[in-house]
């Protein structure tokens, strides 16, 4: 039942979040007992029976057509990457143990693209936001992975319980939300992976911030937006970032940082690669250090 109560969970958050407003409903009832809509409101707005909602959100007999969970979608104002992972959720409902998942690789051609595009901060994110690979830019901007034990080298992981991403992060809130956010979205797709279980149950212990971003059931899809960091050597930037998943793995992800050219941005992001050009330990992951935590056998 562990995924079929997480997609009952995830139903109940997304209907907790609307208020009667949102869909258009008079609520002439006075004060509510509980935060957002009631399960026969959104029953009747995805027109189903109120019995059979329940038994969604409960996680029993989930046997649902296709037309239906799109109704239900719609009622709760689901947006696409919400609506993946609600199918994602359903789809994995009462699966036994699965076989481990393959180790996490990098491709020879993808070294040398980051190597390539030396000038711009790049990184390769891997199941769970572990960090696979990236070049000389990524680590002087954000965080030296390599020299991270290897069950420490995740993104997520960093910037929840990392003080220094606080500092580099201007709007930190929001990024290690959405971090928080693509990591559910990773479980939902791969709930048997035991690395992501493990990543999920520390950051719950040590930061209060990540236990109520988790509660909320948030998704996180963004595929491009622009992040504002201080950085301690040269200042403010602001950079766009581009998520592009690979074609060939779609556990990959290459994530790109740029500065609009001629900006002050471009001029920081320049300065930084040459304060850092004779650095010694930050460059691509190499060999066996790309696959980061399965080769571990505990975080931390």
């Amino acid at each position: 039942m562990g995924q079929s109560a997480e997609f009952g969970k995830f139903l109940k958050a997304m209907r907790s979040r609307l208020k009667p407003e949102d869909v258009g409903i008079a609520d002439g009832a006075g004060a509510r007992r509980v935060p957002g809509l009631r399960r026969e409101e959104i029953a009747r707005l995805a027109d189903i029976s109120t019995d059979y909602y329940t038994r969604l959100e409960q996680g029993r007999n989930i046997h649902a057509s296709r037309a239906v969970l799109d109704s239900v979608a719609r009622a709760l104002r689901l947006d696409a990457g919400e609506q993946a992972h609600m199918m994602n959720l359903l789809r994995h409902c009462a699966v036994s143990a699965r076989s481990p998942l393959p180790v996490q690789a990098i491709r020879p051609g993808l070294r040398q693209l980051l190597d390539a595009v030396g000038d711009v901060p790049a990184l390769v994110l891997g199941r769970r936001a572990d960090v696979l690979a990236g070049n000389r830019m990524a680590f002087l901007l954000i965080a030296d992975f390599p020299q991270l034990p290897p069950g420490e080298r995740n993104l997520t992981r960093w910037l929840v319980l990392d003080p220094r991403a606080r500092e580099l992060f201007r709007d930190w809130k929001t990024v290690a939300a959405e971090a928080a956010g693509a990591l559910r979205l990773d479980v939902g797709r791969h709930p048997n992976d035991a690395q992501a279980n493990q990543l999920v149950g520390e950051l719950a212990v040590h930061s209060e911030h990540f236990r109520q971003w988790w509660a909320g059931h948030r998704v996180a899809t963004r595929s491009a937006g622009t992040v504002r960091l201080h950085h301690p050597e040269v200042g403010d930037l602001e950079l766009n970032f581009e998520n592009l998943v690979l074609p060939d793995d779609a556990d990959q992800t290459l994530r790109i940082y740029s500065a609009k050219p001629g900006s002050p941005s471009a001029d920081a992001l320049a300065l930084l690669g040459s304060l850092g050009a004779d650095s010694r330990g930050r460059g691509t992951l190499n060999g066996d250090e790309s696959t980061t935590a399965e080769q571990t056998s505990s975080r931390g």
